[in-house]
């Protein structure tokens, strides 16, 4: 059995710092899925925040990400597996 291992928590300003969008499994590591779930979410258009295509390329930005983890006021957010709010 694989143990999820517990990443430490990061800033807006780091996620801010990955650019105006991330890949899919930049967000799905930021939200603490896994990267075929976010895939396939992305694809069936069931994500929580905005997917763009860039023909074969799927990314998120960064600014619905911030909004969904709550990030707004550069607060902290856990990352990953048994995250929650920080």
């Amino acid at each position: 059995m694989r143990v999820p291992q517990r990443r430490a928590a990061v800033s807006a300003e780091e996620i801010r710092a990955l650019g105006v969008t991330v890949d899919v499994p930049t967000f799905a590591e930021l939200v603490g899925i896994g990267r075929t779930k976010a895939y396939e979410l992305a694809r069936a258009g069931e994500l929580p925040v905005p997917v763009l295509r860039f023909g074969s390329r799927l990314v998120v930005p960064v600014a619905p990400i911030l909004k969904l983890l709550g990030l707004a006021d550069d607060q902290v957010a856990p990352v990953g597996p048994g995250g929650g709010e920080g």
